[in-house]
């Protein structure tokens, strides 16, 4: 049974493809051949879900987006998975008129309102086309999973959710409602497609605590209409409703922005931070070399290359939370022991072609039947091994170039010690001033966690060592906007945010450094990080086990469930520790928290039913926050 998001939103998926029925009766029936019909939102919920070759095996012979040109298929069903926007309507509305399809399945991402379902009845009559529209459905998938136990909630105009939108100093009450009902539009799609609801959990006086008091009203007005609840007899049915409900810890950005421009050191973080990965895709630039006729000879091009990175590539999932230096030796093992298989099938070739006499060539021919057949069962088994291998040894190769160009090892053991309040080896000042030290972007995430986490500071330190950041390049508005920020928080002065960080050096790489490896890691450091928790996953621990902590004593509680709503801080508290939460952040989260609830939840051992799930309003690298810092010191200016 689904259990996870990812697992529960798939379940959701197919049987939408299945014209709504559910997959295990579709299953045993032939598929029936049908179109698929998307906008952009519909287009990136599914596809880090379901690969082409499994939408083909649902019967989704073609997926058009709604808004190309797209030509009559006139006995074929249409299955629509779609935003209920009024361009959208209006473009189904004309697909009707035009009679595109043989019949119409209309799913909306989320609730269409009543208006926009008026205007596509009185289309449907215009065209005398009401009979082949056969269902029209509500889907709550509003939200992208990307891993079983993490969302976003938009790649399409995440611009307008951003922290810089969220936090800038001229946006208006009306601008910050809209943002925030986008955000609770698919928290509220998270819990209809898990079937439970949440008891809340928020700090007082940011965006967080308006996302939780909107949250919460949805939730309770659903909960309240008993003919049309979707937690009620649905649940009930799919087997979903669940004894114990799950926490939700809504949470706003501002509470830790060191976290955001860390510099990281574990494989998933430092694709992300280094390459482009989005949505489950990871693009290198490659360079390929081409020969021509001219006197210079080769000339190198350059070639993006994209690949997938799904939960079935077992090497990822099993090595994508790991420290950099411990990826690079499973890859060089993985190929080492994909030479040895292919060595063996090698050997077997050769054997066959022996020449000599009969007897000894029958002899040889019935001890090698059984190796050969085993070898060439085990044949697309290799050459799958050989893909995923390849795939990443060219990620791998990407990232430790970038690591050994940026000396981001460096960097990354740094920014540990400043964090977790340790003595430094080489004066913050000769790192900044270093020209060989990394891009201006690295020196100005550097000095911002320092002015975050360390001491107090004074004027003239400060434009000295903004003088010296000028000096290397670095455009400065993303201090105005810190300086400001920092005089307005309190958390960044909280003293134990990061407590229990840092790093040790272990020596050095033994395989990676002999001949004949892929990976030469000479100059960079094996750093071995230390096992401690983020603020993010310190405030999921004191509530999800009900601890005494000061800075989540006065969190405000809200449970849907509840008729009568009074003060929040006199409702009666669970008291039993939760074995579920989920954690959202509003402003942008990061696969640096992700991971770190990840090895919380490890930490906790494979005897504790635990579970977390990390949720944020968009996915953030370091790079894309400081832009959107840059902008709000701009503004400041």
């Amino acid at each position: 049974m689904a259990t996870t998001i990812r697992e529960k939103q798939i379940v959701a998926l197919k049987r939408m493809l299945n014209l709504n029925t559910s997959p295990t009766k579709a299953n045993t029936a032939e598929p029936v051949w049908k179109v698929l019909v998307y906008d952009r939102f519909g287009q990136d919920i599914i596809s880090p879900l379901l690969s082409v070759r499994e939408l083909r095996d649902m019967g989704i012979t073609l997926h058009l987006l709604l808004h190309s040109d797209r030509d009559p298929i006139p006995d074929v069903p249409a299955i629509y998975f779609v935003m209920p926007t009024e361009e959208n309507t209006q473009r189904i509305c004309q697909d009707l008129g035009n009679q595109l399809y043989e019949s119409y399945y209309l799913n909306f991402i989320s609730a269409i309102s009543r208006q926009r379902l008026e205007d596509l009845a009185s289309a449907a009559l215009q065209s005398n086309s009401v009979s082949h529209i056969c269902k029209i459905f509500d889907q709550y998938l509003n939200f992208i999973t990307l891993e079983d136990d993490m969302f976003t909630i938009r790649h399409q105009d995440r611009s307008a959710i951003t922290y810089y939108a969220i936090n800038r100093g001229d946006v208006k009450d009306t601008e910050i409602e809209e943002i925030m009902d986008i955000m609770v539009n698919s928290l509220f799609s998270v819990f209809v497609t898990l079937g439970v609801v949440p008891i809340i959990r928020c700090p007082r006086g940011n965006a967080a605590e308006m996302v939780a008091e909107k949250l919460d009203k949805k939730l309770r007005e659903n909960l309240r209409d008993a003919r049309n609840s979707l937690f009620t007899a649905d649940g009930i049915q799919s087997g979903q409703v669940s004894f114990q409900r799950p926490l939700l810890v809504i949470l706003d950005r501002n509470m830790d922005l060191a976290t955001t421009l860390h510099h990281t050191w574990t494989y998933q973080a430092l694709a992300h931070d280094v390459l482009d990965l989005q949505l489950n895709q990871v693009s290198i630039e490659e360079t390929i070399e081409t020969h021509s006729a001219s006197p210079s000879g080769a000339r190198p091009k350059k070639k993006t290359k994209t690949y997938d990175l799904n939960p079935k590539d077992k090497f990822w999932s099993n090595q994508k939370g790991s420290p950099f230096p411990t990826v690079a030796e499973a890859v060089q093992s993985e190929l080492e022991s994909y030479r040895a298989s292919e060595d063996e099938v090698k050997r077997l070739k050769s054997a066959m072609g022996l020449e000599g006499e009969d007897d000894s060539a029958i002899s040889m021919l019935s001890d090698n039947t059984a190796k050969i057949t085993s070898a060439v069962s085990s044949l697309p088994e290799l050459l799958e091994r050989k893909r995923i291998i390849d795939m990443h040894t060219n990620i791998a190769s990407a990232v430790l170039d970038h690591i050994k160009e940026r000396k981001l090892d460096i960097y990354f053991e740094m920014e540990e010690k400043l964090m977790s309040k340790a003595s430094l080896d080489k004066s913050l000042l000769d790192m900044l001033n270093d020209p060989d030290a990394g891009k201006p972007e690295d020196k100005m995430r550097l000095f911002i966690i320092f002015y975050i986490c360390g001491q107090p500071m004074s004027d003239v330190e400060f434009d000295q060592y903004a003088s010296a950041l000028e000096a290397q390049g670095c455009n400065l508005a993303p201090l105005y906007y810190i300086k400001r920020w920092k005089a307005y928080t309190k958390m960044a002065s909280a003293p134990n945010m990061y407590a229990g960080g840092g790093t040790k050096t272990v020596s050095m790489f033994s395989k990676l450094m002999s001949q004949g490896s892929e990976f030469v890691m000479e100059g960079v450091k094996n750093l071995v990080v230390k096992k401690h928790n983020l603020p993010v996953t310190k405030v999921v621990d004191s509530l999800m086990e009900i601890k005494f902590n000061q800075d989540t004593e006065d969190y405000r509680y809200f449970d849907p469930k509840m008729i009568r709503v009074s003060d929040g801080s006199s409702i009666p508290r669970n008291r039993t520790p939760f074995q579920e939460a989920m954690v959202f952040v509003v402003g942008g989260g990061n696969y640096i928290e992700y991971q770190n609830l990840v090895d919380y939840v490890k930490g906790k051992g494979s005897a504790s039913s635990k579970r977390i799930t990390y949720g944020c309003s968009e996915l953030l690298n370091a790079q894309q926050f400081l832009r959107q810092l840059s902008q709000l010191g701009q503004d400041t200016q």
